[in-house]
C-alpha cells in the first residue's frame, strides 16, 4: 500500500482538466490553507494529438486566474471569425448562412488536448499537487467526513468528494446518483490537418444532413476537425485507407485551404447527452462529464467543466470563510442550483441544434435558413450569440 494523506479538505477524483483545474482553484483561493488531494488511476496517461477544444473567454480568464494560461497562450490559436453555412454535401457551393466577427477579444481560442493537460499537470507538480495512482474503490459518509477506500488499499477521508472522474464516472455510481441521457446515433471524428493555405483565424461549421463538420484553425497552418456522422458512415470513414480519406475531406473543406492532409489519425468517439440526476449528494459534488454530457456541435463540453470547477472552488472558499468545511449542505446545494440549470440549457440548446439542422426536409430546411438569416441581419441579436459564443457571461 503506498502512502497516503489520512485526511484532506477535498478529495478529487480525475485527473482530467476539470478535476486539476478545481485542484489549482481551491488551492490558490484559499492560499494553500485548504488541502487536496487528487485520485486517478492513470493519471499521467498520454493523450493522443487530434482532439482539440474551443476555449470561450470566461474559461480563458478562468485559465489565467489558476496560472496556467501564460504556459497555454503560444500554442493557443485565437478566433476571429466565425461562418456558418447549411447545405448538402453534394451542393457546389455552401452558402454562408450566418457570420461573426471579434471586435475587441477572440470569440474562443483553439488548443490541443494534449497541449491543455500538459500545463495543467506541470502547474499541479509546481504546487506538490501530484495525483494518487489509485481508483476509488468504495465509499462511506458520515455526517463529518466522507472516507474513500482505494484500489491500492488505501483510505482517504476528506470533507467533500469532488467526482471529476469523466462521463463513466465510477465516483458518482459508487455515491448512488444515477443519469438520464440518450444515444444520437452518431460518431465523433476527430482529428488535425495541415493545409497550403492560411486560415486566418477563421472557424467554420458547416451544417450537414448526416450531422455538423466544424473546422477550428489551429497554429502552423493547422486545422482540428470535429466531424459528426451517423454510425454507419463514421465505421466506413475510420476504415478508409489514408488517400481515400482524404478525398472525403476535400469534399468537406472545398478548395478554400488549398490541399490538405491528415497530419493525426482520424478517431472516433459516440455522441451522446447525459446529465445527473442531482449534481451532488451527501459530502459529494459533480464536476465536468461526470455531472453532463452534451452534444460537440457548440464545441461547450470543457468550458462547462471548467465552469463547474471555478463554481465550486467558489462555493468551497465562501464556506471556508464562514468557518464552515468543504462539504457543507448549503454551499453544495448553491452550488447544484447554479450548475445543473446551466449544464440543462445548453444540454437542450446543443439537442434542438442537432435534431434542426440534421434534417433535409424542405420544409425545415427554409425555416432555419430564415431564422439564421434573421439573426445576420439583426445587430442585437447577433452580439447577443456573439457574446455567448465567447463566453462574455459570468461563470460563477
Amino acid at each position: 500500500m503506498n502512502e497516503h494523506p489520512r485526511r484532506v479538505d477535498v478529495a478529487i477524483a480525475g485527473a482530467g482538466a476539470a478535476g486539476l483545474a478545481l485542484a489549482l482553484a481551491i488551492h490558490r483561493d484559499s492560499g494553500g490553507a485548504l488541502r487536496v488531494a487528487v485520485i486517478d488511476p492513470a493519471p499521467d496517461r498520454m493523450i493522443r494529438p487530434g482532439r482539440a477544444y474551443a476555449i470561450a473567454g470566461a474559461a480563458r480568464r478562468f485559465l489565467d486566474r489558476i496560472g496556467v494560461w501564460n504556459a497555454l497562450a503560444p500554442q493557443a490559436q485565437p478566433v476571429w471569425r466565425m461562418r456558418i453555412t447549411d447545405s448538402r454535401l453534394r451542393d457546389p457551393v455552401r452558402q454562408e448562412r450566418l457570420a461573426f466577427a471579434a471586435a475587441d477579444e477572440p470569440l474562443a481560442h483553439i488548443l490541443d488536448e494534449s497541449v491543455l493537460l500538459a500545463a495543467l499537470r506541470s502547474a499541479a507538480a509546481d504546487l506538490q499537487i501530484r495525483p494518487i495512482a489509485a481508483g476509488v474503490a468504495a465509499l462511506h459518509s458520515s455526517a463529518a467526513v466522507i472516507h474513500l477506500d482505494l484500489s491500492d488499499g488505501g483510505r482517504i477521508g476528506a470533507a467533500l468528494l469532488a467526482a471529476a472522474d469523466g462521463a463513466r464516472s465510477p465516483s458518482r455510481d459508487l455515491a448512488g446518483i444515477r443519469t438520464v441521457g440518450w444515444d444520437y446515433g452518431q460518431t465523433g471524428l476527430v482529428a488535425e490537418v495541415a493545409h497550403e493555405r492560411d486560415h486566418g483565424g477563421e472557424a467554420v461549421q458547416h451544417f450537414l444532413p448526416d450531422g455538423p463538420f466544424a473546422i477550428l484553425p489551429m497554429t502552423d497552418r493547422r486545422s482540428s476537425i470535429v466531424w459528426t456522422d451517423s454510425r454507419a458512415n463514421a465505421e466506413v470513414m475510420l476504415a478508409l485507407r489514408a488517400d481515400d480519406l482524404a478525398e472525403e475531406l476535400d469534399r468537406r473543406f472545398g478548395a478554400e485551404l488549398g490541399s490538405i492532409r491528415l497530419a493525426t489519425p482520424l478517431a472516433g468517439f459516440p455522441i451522446r447527452y447525459q446529465v445527473a440526476r442531482a449534481f451532488v449528494g451527501d459530502r459529494v459534488a459533480l464536476v465536468g462529464d461526470a455531472a453532463h454530457v452534451v452534444h460537440p456541435l457548440a464545441g461547450q463540453g470543457l468550458n462547462l467543466g471548467l465552469e463547474d470547477a471555478e463554481a465550486l472552488s467558489a462555493r468551497i472558499i465562501e464556506a471556508a470563510r464562514l468557518g464552515l468545511d468543504a462539504g457543507d449542505p448549503q454551499a453544495l446545494a448553491r452550488y447544484e442550483r447554479g450548475r445543473r440549470a446551466a449544464a440543462v440549457a445548453m444540454g437542450v440548446t446543443t439537442d434542438l441544434l442537432n435534431r434542426l439542422f440534421a434534417s433535409d426536409a424542405t420544409p425545415i430546411r427554409l425555416a432555419r435558413d430564415l431564422g439564421l438569416g434573421v439573426v445576420d441581419r439583426a445587430p442585437e441579436l447577433k452580439d447577443f450569440f456573439m457574446r455567448r459564443a465567447a463566453g462574455h457571461s459570468a461563470m460563477v
